[in-house]
């Protein structure tokens, strides 16, 4: 059985840097087939934001990496595991990852919880009508490739292998 991956970036397309989730998912839907994402169960799945019923498209995956633009990450990106945490965010009209993964819990009791990641990338211009930056650009480059790693080390993880969390 081929392992469960969803790659799930978020943000808006027309404010400049946020765009950079839905533009790595671009570009993994391009590599889908080489190495190391050939031979998964790929799916990419892109939305302005986290919303509650997003938790039904964590169902029956191995492992759920969310990528997103950050201002504040170090450049070009990080990775970091995350785990379900109720945040102020479910009072509002978007989720964190975190909460996604809680709200995932509380409305899925019994049902395994994929392995999370955040991909943070770094971004600087996030106002309406901005372009891409072009510090953004080489960061999307960079994530790109971390995420190929993330993935990797995930599935192949030998005793010398880091945790794909710096």
């Amino acid at each position: 059985m081929k392992p469960r991956v969803l790659i799930f970036g978020y943000g808006n397309p027309a404010r400049g840097d946020d765009a950079l989730g839905p533009l790595l998912l671009e570009r993994v839907e391009a590599r889908r087939f080489q190495p190391p994402l050939a031979g998964l169960d790929l799916e990419c799945l892109t939305d302005f934001q986290l919303q509650i019923e997003h938790a039904l498209d964590l169902i029956d995956r191995d492992l759920v990496i969310f990528v997103d633009a950050h201002t504040r990450c170090s450049p070009p990106c990080t990775v970091q595991r995350v785990e379900p945490r109720a945040d102020i965010s479910h009072t509002t009209h978007a989720l964190s990852p975190a909460a996604l993964l809680q709200v995932f819990q509380t409305i899925h009791q019994g049902l395994a919880l994929p392995s999370c990641f955040v991909l943070s990338i770094r971004g600087y211009r996030f106002e309406l009508g901005e372009p891409l930056s072009p510090e953004a650009e080489a960061h999307l480059i960079a994530a790109g490739q971390q995420l190929e790693n993330t993935v990797s080390s995930f599935f192949s993880p030998s005793p010398a292998a880091p945790d794909p969390t710096p």
